[in-house]
């Protein structure tokens, strides 16, 4: 069942958990996407750990869907307890991935990002909900030996991640993003574990990168809990209360 919620300005909410709890806790693995890296999630990592949380943010190494969740499932096979995987833009295609044969993770967090199904790609996504400002016009390709990077521009950041980030944060995270290989983008994805695991899904409605309209139908299509934020496509940056109360909400469910 969907259900649909409205996240108001990052409101964190998390002083309603219950800390005496006695139950395990899950640990959270955060996967982030294209174009940055794993600091991206520094301010959400700092709410989850406050909270008694064992927090991973493995670095994603941002070459193709298949190599990336071969990564992150080898580092999802070291924990022992249960896992909440969540994953932000294409980082959604790995843990979509990845999660599939580890009995540990009991459930996914979509942070913006990408739901695909079997034999779909991140381009089969776009080029079926246009309206991304990735593109030709923004985007830079550099060689590197076996294949293509991509960046964004560093003039159409902004407007394409971070509208409404301060000017100076924009910049550092334009200018250390790390890229992702062009044949990311049109790999096509193995069997969803969206299928079977429990799954949480947060829409950005201001989201330049991946339309909301693709982000709704893919939350829809996971039968996700699904809730709203009027933020750019970088939410954890922008609104980190609010990604932080929709993980403690999947956390609940899986009992920690």
């Amino acid at each position: 069942m969907v259900v649909a919620a409205v996240v108001i300005n990052g409101c964190d909410g998390a002083d309603s958990f219950d800390r005496s709890s006695s139950r395990v806790r899950p640990t959270i693995v955060v996967e982030h996407g294209a174009f940055t890296d794993a600091s991206g999630w520094d301010a959400v990592v700092g709410r989850l750990r406050r909270r008694g949380y064992d927090v991973l943010a493995p670095a994603n190494p941002l070459r193709g869907v298949a190599p990336d969740a071969a990564y992150l499932r080898s580092v999802l096979k070291t924990i022992e307890v249960p896992i909440v995987l969540v994953g932000h833009s294409y980082g959604g295609a790995v843990i979509t991935n990845a999660a599939v044969g580890v009995p540990n993770v009991k459930a996914l967090v979509y942070i913006a990002a990408v739901a695909p199904k079997e034999g779909e790609s991140q381009m089969d996504i776009f080029a079926r909900f246009p309206g991304s400002l990735l593109g030709p016009s923004t985007i830079v390709e550099r060689k590197f030996p076996g294949g293509v990077d991509q960046y964004v521009k560093v003039g159409s950041f902004r407007d394409v991640f971070s509208a409404d980030l301060p000017a100076g944060e924009v910049a550092t995270a334009a200018a250390t993003q790390r890229p992702l290989a062009k044949v990311a983008g049109s790999a096509k994805s193995g069997p969803p574990a969206w299928r079977t695991i429990p799954t949480w899904f947060m829409v950005a409605t201001e989201d330049h990168a991946i339309p909301p309209a693709a982000e709704r139908f893919m939350a829809k299509r996971a039968h996700a809990h699904t809730v709203e934020v009027k933020s750019s496509h970088t939410v954890m940056l922008s609104h980190p209360g609010a990604v932080t109360k929709l993980i403690l909400a999947a956390a609940r469910d899986t009992g920690g």
